[in-house]
C-alpha cells in the first residue's frame, strides 16, 4: 500500500501498470472499512498498487480529479483512466473492477 506523500508524485505512481487508487479523509467511516478491504487486495494482487491519496493534503490533486465524496476510488492502467467509483464497496466487487492481464 502506498500512500502518496508528494502531489507530483501521482502521476508517476499511476503511469505504468495497474492502480487502484483510494481518495479518502481520515474522519470518514466509510473510508476506514474500506482500509482493510484495501490491504487485503494490496496483499492478494501484488501486481495491483493501491494508492491512498488523503484528500485533506491534497486539495488540489482531489479538485483537478473531480471528487465531490469519500471514498472515491479510481482505478488506472498504464496512466489510463478504466473506471471511477464512489462509496464503499466490499472485496468481490472491487477485484471485478481491476484490470485481467
Amino acid at each position: 500500500m502506498n500512500y502518496l506523500e508528494d502531489s507530483e508524485d501521482f502521476e508517476k505512481l499511476v503511469k505504468e501498470g495497474d492502480v487502484l487508487v483510494d481518495f479518502y479523509a481520515t474522519w470518514c467511516g466509510p473510508c476506514k472499512m474500506l482500509s482493510p478491504v484495501l490491504e487485503e487486495i494490496a496483499e492478494k494482487f501484488p501486481r495491483i498498487k493501491v494508492v491512498k491519496v488523503d484528500i485533506d493534503k491534497f486539495d488540489d490533486l482531489t479538485r483537478s480529479h473531480g471528487i465531490m465524496s469519500v471514498p472515491t476510488m479510481e482505478v488506472y492502467r498504464n496512466g489510463n483512466l478504466v473506471k471511477k467509483e464512489v462509496g464503499y464497496h466490499d472485496l468481490d466487487t472491487i477485484v471485478s473492477w481491476l484490470p485481467r492481464d
